[in-house]
């Protein structure tokens, strides 16, 4: 039987589709950095797209449907074959799935020109595909455990279906953007929940004795009901102090959940610690939603959405994306000063950005925010595209 190291050295085409991490990384990455890029001046009227989004819809809807679907992507299917046992998908069918979310992109961004409705179907169709290849190899290899993945694609499909509708419908009830981003917090803390203390576990035990992390029990499953209870409640009534209880609650549950994983003994490993930095962003993420209910003065109701979404997705994703391209291109697992400031520059932009929803110094702020963001996702593009883009040796 072919093995998938076999597979993928008898594999002669192009080096970057020779494992699914490579194109959605690296592109991923730098579509992320340009569409930041282009935000601040379409918000100002210096730049306009022919899309059909308004400038804020195009902003959200190609963070959470264009870029985490990428990484999303680029994820499964490298984790999917070690998990399963089966080989990786490799040259035309990931080229062609690849080509579906490029095809996705350039719809959403002409959308006005081809119409609202075919570009929607463009778009959908990349999760579809994503979602029938992970669901084939999942049932293939009997891995049931793993369709819990599955689900929370599913759920982004739903959700992105649900925002197109919305928007082609003139609707601002702003559930496509809700669901998408418990989808994708939801997948956060179930994959971050099991690689965050395994990796800090296998770097911890060579550095003598100490405290290690507890490993995934009955305590992280009631933390994730009790944060899919509040992301629900968050959905169906955004603004109810029912909604920023239950987000206080999960703020706390999250809070312990991170404190068992012994981060504090990892500080002289950044690529072990921004996982546990990058976490911290979701019971930020909670507390900022609950502050927006209660205290509406205090913060911009925008203020919990940018928490997870340039806090916790964003570090979080990078930190995956450079452990990952550091692991499979036989580099040493170790953040250089290179990735470390990729790491620095997410860091400052999740932190300015969360100070402008506190109505501080709100235009340098997100001028900073945004500039930060281009910086970390561009350094990645600099930094790993290299490695990405040739074989591995």
């Amino acid at each position: 039987m072919t093995t998938s190291a076999e597979q993928i050295r008898a594999y002669q085409g192009l080096a970057l589709f020779s494992y699914g991490f490579r194109p959605f990384f690296v592109f991923g990455a730098a579509w992320s950095a340009l569409a930041l890029a282009l935000w601040l001046p379409m918000l100002s009227g210096h730049l306009a797209l022919p899309s059909a989004f308004s400038p804020i819809d195009w902003h959200v809807h190609e963070l959470i449907y264009g870029y985490v679907p990428s990484v999303v992507a680029g994820f499964l299917l490298t984790a999917v074959p070690n998990w399963t046992g089966r080989l990786p998908v490799v040259g035309v069918p990931l080229a062609a799935l690849f080509s579906i979310w490029i095809a996705g992109r350039a719809a959403i961004a002409m959308s006005s020109i081809v119409a609202p409705s075919v570009a929607a179907a463009v778009d959908l169709s990349f999760l579809a595909a994503l979602g029938t290849v992970i669901a084939r190899e999942i049932v293939a290899g009997r891995n049931w455990r793993n369709l819990k993945v599955l689900a929370a694609v599913g759920v982004l499909l739903i959700g992105n279906a649900i925002f197109h509708w919305e928007a082609i419908e003139g609707r601002a009830n702003g559930y496509g953007t809700r669901i998408g981003l418990a989808a994708t917090l939801m997948l956060i803390m179930l994959v971050g929940g099991r690689i965050i203390p395994s990796f800090t576990r296998n770097w911890l035990a060579k550095r003598g004795p100490g405290r290690l992390p507890v490993t995934f029990d009955s305590a992280d499953m009631l933390v994730m009901a009790a944060s899919a209870l509040a992301l629900l409640a968050w959905i169906a009534w955004p603004d109810a102090r029912m909604t920023a209880w239950l987000a206080i609650l999960a703020a706390v549950l999250n809070a312990i959940r991170l404190s068992r994983w012994a981060g504090e003994r990892t500080t002289a490993e950044p690529l072990v610690l921004i996982l546990h930095v990058a976490f911290a962003f979701v019971p930020i993420g909670f507390v900022l939603l609950a502050l927006a209910i209660l205290a509406p003065s205090l913060v911009a109701p925008t203020g919990a959405l940018h928490g997870w979404t340039a806090g916790a997705i964003g570090l979080m994703t990078l930190a995956v994306m450079t452990r990952a391209s550091l692991g499979h291109t036989a580099q040493t697992l170790t953040a250089t000063w290179p990735i470390q400031a990729i790491y620095a520059a997410a860091a400052v932009s999740a932190l300015a950005r969360i100070v402008a929803a506190f109505h501080l110094w709100r235009e340098p702020m997100l001028h900073l925010a945004a500039t930060a963001w281009v910086a970390a996702f561009l350094g990645f593009v600099i930094v790993f595209g290299p490695l990405l883009l040739r074989r591995r040796s």
